[in-house]
């Protein structure tokens, strides 16, 4: 059925990166706000990093808010974004700076924030004249893990030193290793394959019965690494 208030409504959408493997310009074809990243590995101590913001819109402006949270989704001063708000011109590339300013950080582990970044559409007051008008402001979420200088072991190697438990008919996930590990296309006898970062130091807990379970890990580029195997005890 068509509602005659549809035939007056013009709902503007913006597609903003929010997959962790597309690449940068699969998102400029569909023509929005992307981000040069999907994580930002922040190392401890760094006066600041950065994280690239493109436009690949041919006409649109949007309007850009960005600010941190912490692990629990609460807003910070930890952190400063700057620009905090900027106007992103169409067919531009524009670079956030992030620095952090908050108290000293646990020095055997990294620690886990989030950067959010608001894409506002701008609006053509003279075609939405007389016009009802839906404008939808996108956000992007993405992890933000900062490092400290000299841990014991290589990021890549954390993966790897996963070990897998039986507990109370699920499957216990143990990271004895100082880095956040996020793990995708686990495969432990449910019927689909799920996904789950593991804390340092920490554990998860997924559905499943299997004696053997299988994975991949995401990396610092956001890509996938290789399917590891590994019994469960």
């Amino acid at each position: 059925m068509v509602y005659p208030m549809q035939k007056r409504l013009k709902i503007i959408l913006t597609l903003v990166a929010g997959l962790a493997l597309a690449p940068l310009s699969s998102f400029a074809a569909a023509g929005g706000i992307a981000l040069g990243a999907t994580r930002v590995i922040y190392p401890e101590g760094a006066s600041q990093t950065s994280l690239p913001v493109s436009n690949s819109s041919q006409n649109q402006r949007f309007l850009i808010n960005s600010w941190v949270e912490d692990a629990e989704g609460n807003k910070t001063k930890s952190f400063i974004v700057t620009p905090p708000l900027f106007v992103s011109e169409a067919k531009t590339e524009n670079t956030l700076r992030i620095m952090y300013v908050g108290q000293p950080l646990p020095q055997n582990k990294e620690s886990l924030f989030y950067l959010s970044v608001k894409a506002i559409p701008s609006l053509d007051k003279a075609s939405a004249a007389g016009k009802n008008i839906l404008q939808l402001a996108v956000l992007s979420r993405i992890k933000l893990f900062v490092r400290p200088q000299g841990l014991p072991m290589q990021e890549t190697d954390a993966p790897g030193k996963l070990t897998f438990s039986h507990t109370g008919g699920q499957i216990r996930i143990n990271n004895p290793s100082p880095y956040y590990v996020t793990l995708v296309n686990i495969k432990s006898g449910g019927k689909n394959p799920v996904s789950v970062m593991v804390p340092p130091m920490g554990s998860a807990d997924i559905a499943g019965t299997a004696t053997q379970i299988s994975f991949q890990s995401i990396n610092d580029y956001g890509a996938l690494d290789k399917t590891l195997t590994r019994s469960v005890q």
